[in-house]
């Protein structure tokens, strides 16, 4: 068995009394927080949410919505309608298109998570190999269906990767909202194949995982968090992002498929 250091075991104590200190901040026992994420890093949010809720007192209440596409359910359109939100949860891309439009209070981002792009298939099919460029291609090319998020990873199938391979128009895509979906289909068997953070798959119901794809065609996304412009829960969206990002919370975040980033934006 890993035998921690006693480095180890001092960095880890003192990052445990730092997110301690953040948790105890004092704040109105009527604090509320509503957050809204996107599909990528939902799993490991679900997880520790309740962990958050007990330590602090502060409720939250989440909504969901797309980090990119087009549509009224996309976060960007959802705040751009005026529907009230403190914290977002989205991907990077994502959350770089709402710093630009000024939806998002400065310096207030931070990078929770990063993780790759797989294959699902239902559960108890066979699975192929993704392993590399060709053996994916020929995977989506045999399919009858692939399903992909019409969110950020979906963007970046259906626009780079597929075109770069020459199968854009050989490749029978349904795109959908959200991951979720996606994976649905997979289960349903309305899709042979679902092309989706590995976040998304593993803790989707009737599907597994296939397989990673290929780094030359990959897309490891980030996942990162900030509060809302306006927002008049500043302290207690803080609070929670410094609980997404600490290592306490990292343990979690690993066992959803995720790398945990755990860092602010310079």
């Amino acid at each position: 068995m890993y035998a921690f250091s006693s480095h180890q075991r001092r960095t880890a104590n003192a990052a445990a009394v730092v997110v301690a200190g953040l948790l105890m901040w004092p704040l109105a026992a009527s604090a509320q927080l509503k957050v809204i994420i996107s599909g990528g890093f939902s799993g490991p949010y679900e997880k520790l949410l309740p962990e958050f809720e007990r330590e602090t007192g502060i409720k939250v209440t989440t909504g969901s919505g797309s980090s990119q596409g087009t549509g009224p359910q996309t976060i960007a359109s959802q705040l751009a309608r005026g529907v009230p939100f403190d914290v977002v949860i989205l991907s990077r891309e994502g959350l770089t298109e709402l710093i630009a439009a000024r939806r998002i209070a400065p310096g207030t981002d931070a990078d929770l998570a990063r993780t790759p792009l797989g294959v699902a298939v239902r559960a108890g099919a066979a699975k192929p190999d993704v392993r590399t460029v060709e053996a994916f291609k020929q995977a989506v090319l045999k399919a009858r269906a692939v399903a992909v998020p019409s969110s950020t990873s979906g963007i970046f199938l259906t626009k780079d990767v597929f075109p770069r391979l020459g199968i854009a128009d050989k490749v029978n895509v349904k795109a959908t909202p959200r991951g979720t979906g996606a994976a649905a289909m997979v289960a349903s068997g309305e899709a042979d194949l679902a092309v989706m953070p590995v976040s998304e798959i593993v803790h989707a119901p009737g599907v597994e995982l296939a397989g990673v794809v290929a780094e030359e065609i990959q897309l490891n996304q980030i996942f990162a968090a900030a509060v809302v412009a306006g927002s008049k829960e500043t302290d207690a969206a803080k609070r929670l992002i410094a609980f997404l990002t600490s290592e306490p919370a990292s343990g979690t975040i690993r066992s959803s498929g995720m790398e945990p980033l755990g860092k602010r934006r310079p």
